[in-house]
Order: structure tokens, then sequence, then C-alpha cells
């Protein structure tokens, strides 16, 4: 089997549909996030599917990066041949200054998916499974919420049988502490809860902030900090008793030293920036050689979080799988990232990535198609 070509569809999804206060962030100059959708095809008739990110804006040029620095010197390679294929891209991205390794690992997740389809089976047992289900939790989907829309959502998304619910808030004391009793008082005092800083704190508001969510029993405290900021994660790690979850931003290679520095206490990644399924595998499998936990962080690009739950029911050193917002689920037919009445994500059963796609919602949504190689028509 060869890869023959590759064809990408810039796809449209509506982020006023994603939140649920109707306001999206104001960072956000358009309200239509490009999202680059690609066929990755083979001289066998198979076609191996991925998607890209584009999460600010960036999905077109993503689309056109992918076409101009790497589907060249894919075309003509087996790509069964994971491993190898992985570790030429990896080399590549050695001169690739503007990207980081993300590109890398749309294209790995196409490769699994190929892969899949050519044996059979799903990712998760080419991968070798471990668990059939994982118990999932919610994201919030509000931006700039009230007190009062924190506890409304917190009470949908426990109503809605999810396991957990995560909040992400880096507004100032004054504003998050109000929001995070609010999430606590909505879902009583056992129920999980998350809180998400995206490294917007300083070290000594991530110190006020932790000792007020580990007095309200919160599960961790993700990304207090910027995360290469290894020494005041560390410290951070020493001084508060709620786990703090770090090294989301990090490249695979940056792993291990973070580890080594017990730069927090749960690690993070996902097949987009830990470079495929096979990069969060091998982040997994060091995570677990180091004796940590490695929960898998969601993307919001559906064939990616597909992707995640493969990989996550794949070993045990993940305890969650994260769910965002619905509206970027579509593009595929069914619910295969939904939830089964235990809370739980289930394995997508048929090969590869197990989905189907819904070819009349893809071309209602196509922005752009940029071929390269020998593509069908």
């Amino acid at each position: 089997m060869r890869i023959t070509g590759c064809t990408s569809r810039i796809l449209g999804y509506d982020l006023r549909e994603a939140h649920t206060n109707g306001r999206i962030p104001e960072e956000l100059t358009d309200p239509i996030r490009a999202v680059s959708f690609d066929t990755f095809h083979t001289d066998e008739g198979l076609d191996g599917w991925t998607m890209q990110f584009g999460g600010l804006g960036e999905g077109r040029a993503i689309g056109h990066v992918l076409h101009e620095g790497y589907v060249p010197k894919l075309i003509g390679k087996d790509p069964r041949n994971v491993e190898a294929i992985w570790q030429g891209l990896r080399r590549t991205n050695r001169h690739m200054y503007n990207v980081t390794d993300a590109v890398m690992g749309a294209i790995d997740v196409a490769l699994w998916d190929l892969r899949g389809k050519a044996l059979g089976v799903p990712i998760a047992e080419l991968l070798g499974l471990a668990r059939t289900r994982i118990q999932t939790y919610a994201t919030a989907r509000t931006w700039d919420p009230s007190p009062e829309d924190v506890f409304n959502e917190a009470t949908t998304r426990k109503a809605e049988g999810f396991r957990g619910f995560k909040i992400q808030f880096w507004d100032g004391l004054d504003r998050d502490i109000a929001r995070f009793r609010a999430a606590r008082e909505a879902v009583g005092p056992d129920y999980p809860l998350m809180e998400d800083a995206a490294g917007m704190y300083d070290y000594l508001t991530a110190i006020a902030a932790g000792q007020e969510l580990q007095r309200l029993g919160y599960t961790w405290f993700e990304e207090p900090i910027p995360d290469r900021q290894g020494e005041q994660l560390r410290r951070l790690a020493d001084q508060l008793d709620i786990p703090i979850l770090s090294m989301e931003t990090l490249r695979l290679g940056e792993l291990a030293g973070h580890l080594r520095l017990g730069a927090g206490d749960i690690a993070r990644g996902d097949v987009l920036l830990s470079g495929g399924v096979t990069g969060l595998r091998k982040a997994l499998a060091t995570c677990e050689l180091f004796g940590w936990t490695l929960e898998i962080h969601a993307i919001g690009s559906v064939l990616l979080d597909i992707a995640n739950l493969h990989v996550g029911l794949s070993v045990e050193n993940c305890g969650w799988m994260e769910a965002q917002n619905p509206v970027f689920a579509a593009g595929v037919k069914g619910t295969p990232l939904a939830i089964d009445a235990d809370g739980c994500r289930v394995l997508p059963d048929a090969p590869g990535l197990g989905v189907e796609m819904d070819w009349d919602w893809i071309e209602d949504h196509t922005l752009e198609i940029i071929r390269t190689g020998d593509t069908p028509t």
C-alpha cells in the first residue's frame, strides 16, 4: 500500500452555537472556526482520515502548511509503516521552526486510521486494548460566566450524566473564587470538579486559588501557571495538597525532564500536541515508567478526540476522557463521543478510527478544498 495524495477540506464550525450563554471569546474576530479535514488516499483505495485544530483563526493556514510542508514527503510511502514515518516527520520538524508537532500529530492519526482499516480492527485494538469504556467529564461551555451561569451549567452537566465537570477561569481571584464556590454548591460535596487556569495565573495567585480549590475538594488544578515554568510548578505541587495537572503544552521531548523535576502531580497530552497516536502512546509509556498518570486533553476536533479515545482505552494510567462542546462533534455520523448511561465513553468498534463521515454535512460546510498528488475528484 502506498500513499498517493491528500485532499483537505476546510470546514466551518459556527462558534455562536458553541457557548451556552451565547457569547464567544473577544479575541475571535470571526465566529466561524475553520478546521482542516484531511483525507490521505492510497493506491489500494483505502482512505485515512484526520483533522487539524485552528482554534484562533489559523485553520485555513494549517491546511496549506500540511500540503506545502508535509504531504509531498509522504507520497509513495507505505502508511502501515507508522513508526518509520513518525521518526521521519520528527526529523523534518527539526527545521519546521514556524510550527509545533501538531501537524505531524494529525498526520499520524490518519496513518493509524489507514492501518486499522487495512487490518480490519479498531486503533485501540492495534495498540493493545486495556478496556472498552472510560469515565468522562464535561468541560464548561460558557464564556466569561457569572457565578449563576456556573451554577446552572454545573447542574446541567451533572444531570446529563457526566462523571465530573471542569471549569476554566483566570480572571482574578475577586471573580474566580465566587465561581469556584458556585460550581461546588451546584453539584454537592462529592462530585468531581476540576479547574483549568490555562497558564494565566502568576505564582502567588495560583497559590491562593489552589488553597481555595483544595478547601472545596476539587480533583485537580490544571495548568495554574505556564507549563515551562517547571521550578515554580514543582514548588506549587510541594506547597498545595490539590494535585497540579501540567505539561499540556510541552513538546514530547520535554516531557521526561518535567517528570524528573516533579513539575506537577499529573501529566497532560493529546494526539495533536504530543505527536499523534504514536507520540501520545510514547508519552503515556514514559509516564507509566516514571509512575505518573497522564490525563488526555480534549481538542475540540472530532476525529482527533476519537483518536484520543482509542489511545485512552489502550492504557491504564489515564483516568478520564474530556468532553468538549458537541458542536465540534459534527462531521461524523452517529454520536461516537457520547457517554453511556454510566457516564463513560465506549470503544468505537469499527476498523481504524471506527467512524463514518457525514458527507452531506461536510459538503454543506466546506469553505475550501486543497489537493496534492493523485486524488479522486
